[in-house]
């Protein structure tokens, strides 16, 4: 009987180890604001081309896009680089227009094709 649960603490051990490894690894490090300001362009330009977007819903995405890279640039400039405060800042500018990009992309809306 020793020998069993001692197997399975072994095993529970060995698979939490695994699975805290992995959960560190992939979330030890947020993305930059760079990259998750490429990949939102990117999403909109797939908006673009998929027709998802109308050209409303493009000026108004492309608009708080560059609304936050001036903000961006303007903490850059205030200082050496972001602050922590900044940087969340612009973290939930950044999540608010995610959560807009996808709800435009799939709000049935369809740019007109000629």
């Amino acid at each position: 009987m020793k020998r069993i649960s001692g197997l399975i603490f072994a095993v529970m051990a060995i698979a939490f180890g695994l699975s805290a490894d992995a959960f560190s690894q992939t979330n030890s490090r947020p993305q930059s604001i760079n990259h998750r300001e490429q990949h939102q362009q990117r999403r909109i330009r797939e908006g673009i081309r998929s027709g998802e977007l109308t050209a409303r819903e493009t000026y108004r995405l492309e608009r708080e896009q560059a609304q936050i890279r001036r903000q961006e640039a303007r903490f850059r400039k205030s200082g050496d680089g972001l602050s922590d405060r900044e940087r969340a800042r612009l973290q939930h500018e950044l999540n608010k227009s995610g959560r807009d990009i996808r709800r435009q992309k799939n709000d049935g809306q369809d740019y007109p094709r000629p």
